[in-house]
């Protein structure tokens, strides 16, 4: 239900035209989720850490990590390709049909088990479900109907906001529409890192990373057979190589299942590096 406002974003931006801003707001999902929030998470939970230190489980961390590096291997084949103009580049398409269609097998491989664990973990629990399931399905509903009328507004007010604020349609989609669709994460992470659930929030960012790599985009990917303006795998080298470097700083900070702020603010900068350059594209 998170990623939800960004699915229906990039649906009216492609159906409006707006390939660049569907594409980078993607990916700027992805940069903003797994540099910005997460580093801003272990920023909050290492601070209120008693030892200055987060500790949360590795095979999330591990996990995500590696669905976010198959979809950069698959971005990285594609630019390769394209960069050497072989045969290959002539089926850019088609190439990420089928790397959408792989991305989203390996996700539903991982998503299945992963679900049916921590459900029966949370079972165990003996807490009773505060909200009725009959009114969690409607709220979530309701949530979602929403999300799809003002990712609308949203995208017929972006032409005016980027006009007169002398920006790039790149960098809209990067920073502006990336922050402001993932708004959700932003929030449940740091509330719950404060409120030092080290686990859980760490799972509500890393899962949305994982999810926009592995599902939201090849979704999109497919969905976009369907529209006159396709979504595909093949980026902009500096992306290439930033989202590259992304899953790889990632994995390196996560991946021994803890952080100190000072790695949080690593991921920060490396966010605010990245978005600096984006804005003189």
């Amino acid at each position: 239900m998170g990623n939800l406002p960004e699915l229906f974003v990039v649906i009216f931006a492609l159906h409006a035209g707006q390939t660049v801003v569907a594409q980078t707001s993607i990916i700027g999902s992805i940069f903003a989720n797994a540099l910005l929030v997460l580093g801003l998470v272990i920023v909050v939970g290492a601070t209120r850490a008693p030892d200055s230190c987060m500790r949360f489980g590795r095979k999330l961390a591990n996990d995500t990590a590696t669905l976010l590096l198959l979809c950069t291997f698959i971005i990285v084949l594609i630019a390769l390709s394209l960069a050497s103009s072989d045969p290959a580049s002539h089926h850019v398409k088609g190439v990420s049909t089928i790397g959408a269609v792989c991305l989203l097998s390996v996700y539903v491989v991982w998503v299945i088990p992963y679900v049916r664990s921590e459900g029966g973990a949370m079972g165990e629990s003996g807490h009773a479900p505060r909200v009725p399931l009959a009114l969690s399905s409607a709220l979530l509903a309701t949530a979602g109907v929403a999300s799809a009328f003002v990712s609308d507004w949203f995208i017929h007010a972006l032409d005016p906001a980027i006009e007169q604020l002398g920006i790039s349609q790149a960098f809209a989609g990067l920073v502006i529409v990336a922050i402001a669709g993932n708004a959700v994460e932003n929030t449940t992470g740091l509330v719950l890192a404060w409120k030092r659930q080290s686990d859980l929030a760490i799972s509500v960012v890393k899962n949305s990373v994982a999810q926009i790599a592995a599902f939201l985009y090849p979704v999109l990917v497919l969905i976009s057979l369907t529209f006159a303006h396709t979504l595909t795998f093949a980026l902009a080298p500096v992306y290439v190589g930033a989202l590259a470097l992304t899953g790889i700083a990632v994995w390196q900070v996560t991946g021994d299942g803890e952080a100190s702020a000072f790695e949080g603010w690593a991921l920060v900068a490396t966010y605010v590096i990245l978005a600096a350059l984006t804005l003189y594209e």
